[in-house]
Formats: C-alpha cells, sequence, structure tokens
C-alpha cells in the first residue's frame, strides 16, 4: 500500500510541475507608438492621469520607440 500511495504522489507532483512552467508564448505590441502618444494625451485631458505621470509615460514610450 504504501509502493502505491508513494507512487501515486509521484505522478501528482510530476504532472502538476509539468503545468508550471515553460511557455515560450510572446506577445507582440501592435499599436504604434503615435497611437500610445495619443491615447496617453487623451487620458490626460480627461483627467484620468496627472501631468506628472503623463510626462513620466510619455518619455518611457518614446524611449522605447
Amino acid at each position: 500500500m504504501n509502493k502505491t500511495l508513494l507512487g501515486a504522489v509521484v505522478i501528482a507532483l510530476a504532472l502538476s510541475l509539468t503545468a508550471c512552467g515553460g511557455s515560450t508564448t510572446t506577445v507582440k505590441q501592435t499599436e504604434t507608438q503615435g497611437q500610445q502618444l495619443m491615447d496617453l494625451k487623451e487620458a490626460y485631458d480627461k483627467g484620468v492621469i496627472t501631468e506628472k505621470e503623463y510626462n513620466s509615460t510619455k518619455k518611457k514610450i518614446l524611449k522605447s520607440g
């Protein structure tokens, strides 16, 4: 009985570990830098973000492009 229980535990552990890893899926960003800047400006104009957030995010967008 102990061998059966041990075997079941090993199988369960192996199955759970295979679900944890290794996804190599990559996500390609399709939004252009210009679109990001327009969306950012719209959020700022609507008061959704502060001027500080706007300027900081704008720098990051321009730096990444």
